[in-house]
């Protein structure tokens, strides 16, 4: 296994890892990306066929290049994922795909060891962007004890209507990618939609209205709902642990689509069925849109709070000096967890590895210059 020695490595080739990147590549750092896919964007690929971003082009650019787009259109996942690739491209950021991180570690001189399937990098910061909130499925532990009959997706498994058998469909999970599958779904089968009510912005986005309300929106999203504020601080394990409010589609949207709203949780199982409540629901269908969880094992350090998130802020792990996080949900701002928030978050951090470089400090031994 060949080592080598570099000042920084991002792990994760996403929004949050080419932001980081970008900015340090302007401080003349050096850095490499390692990401386990094979192409910039394959995250995004995996969506669903009609997602698109909740965010007009003209706020979804990431920093140095605008989004290529009508700037009140709303790009699809395909379009986000080219982008992605044509800013990695653009700036010619050093990635390394079909590179999977499985291991962090304290270097004994000073900085961290990185370990791949293939090689192994020493550093004296790493950066981790794999993902808003994770991307370890979150599922209950009764999911399989469901009947083998009823089909079982998982959000980030769904794709299109077609997928489903025919009958009844039950979606779990009512923050705004839940709200988007059930919607999608009651055009061709009958739709229930069970989870506590996240809320929703009650103004359509891509409406007049909405266009002269949404900088005031883009505002709030930056500067009023952060971890500097009390309400932010208030709705941070809101977002973090239930989702995001409803953004495109509405209740009322939910309700002229026929769309059956339960928000009692889905409590177990009974004779293979899914209970709604006290109610035994029989169908053919279960979309889980619960999230994902954080699953950091492979970072030996102790710096995990007993939420399994990690104890940072702003994406700086205080007792790690040296690791950082960006891409969070709530990271510092609500706008942290999509594309017109993260160029700031990014930005932050560059300036605390510029910073850190500036100071004395014990690294590893260079193996060999990257």
């Amino acid at each position: 296994m060949h080592t080598t020695h570099i000042e920084t490595v991002i792990i994760g080739a996403g929004q949050a890892g080419l932001a980081t990147g970008h900015h340090l590549q302007r401080a003349g750092r050096k850095f490499v990306i390692l990401d386990a896919a094979s192409r910039v964007g394959d995250q995004w690929r995996r969506q669903w066929d009609t997602l698109r971003l909740y965010s007009p082009a003209k706020y979804d650019g990431l920093p140095g290049m605008p989004f290529p787009a009508r700037p009140w259109s709303f790009p699809g996942k395909e379009a986000v994922a080219d982008y992605l690739e044509a800013y990695a491209a653009k700036f010619s950021l050093p990635i390394r795909f079909d590179t999977r991180v499985t291991g962090l570690d304290p270097h004994p001189g000073g900085g961290y060891t990185v370990t791949t399937e293939r090689d192994t990098f020493t550093c004296d910061n790493v950066v981790v962007a794999t993902g808003t909130f994770g991307r370890t499925p979150r599922l209950p532990d009764f999911a399989d004890q469901l009947d083998p009959g009823i089909l079982q997706l998982h959000s980030s498994e769904y794709r299109r209507p077609g997928q489903l058998r025919d009958g009844p469909v039950l979606v779990v999970g009512a923050s705004h990618s839940g709200t988007d599958i059930a919607y999608e779904v009651a055009q061709t089968h009958t739709t229930m939609l069970a989870g506590r009510d996240c809320g929703q912005i009650p103004i359509r986005i891509e409406k007049p209205v909405g266009r002269a309300m949404f900088p005031l929106i883009v505002f709030a999203w930056r500067h009023v709902l952060t971890r500097r504020t009390p309400i932010g601080r208030k709705l941070m394990p809101e977002v973090r642990f239930h989702g995001g409010p409803m953004i495109r589609v509405k209740r009322s949207d939910l309700a002229a689509r026929g769309v059956e709203r339960a928000t009692d949780r889905v409590t177990g199982v009974r004779d293979g069925l899914p209970v709604v409540g006290d109610d035994v629901k029989d169908v053919a269908n279960v979309v889980w849109a619960t999230g994902f969880r954080q699953t950091l094992d492979w970072i030996h350090l102790p710096i995990l709070g007993d939420d399994g998130w990690p104890t940072e802020m702003r994406g700086v792990v205080e007792k790690a000096p040296g690791l950082f996080f960006c891409g969070l949900a709530f990271q510092f701002a609500f706008s942290s967890m999509v594309l017109p928030g993260v160029g700031r978050d990014a930005e932050f951090l560059a300036r605390q590895i510029v910073r850190r470089a500036a100071q004395p400090q014990r690294s590893p031994r260079p193996a060999r210059a990257a």
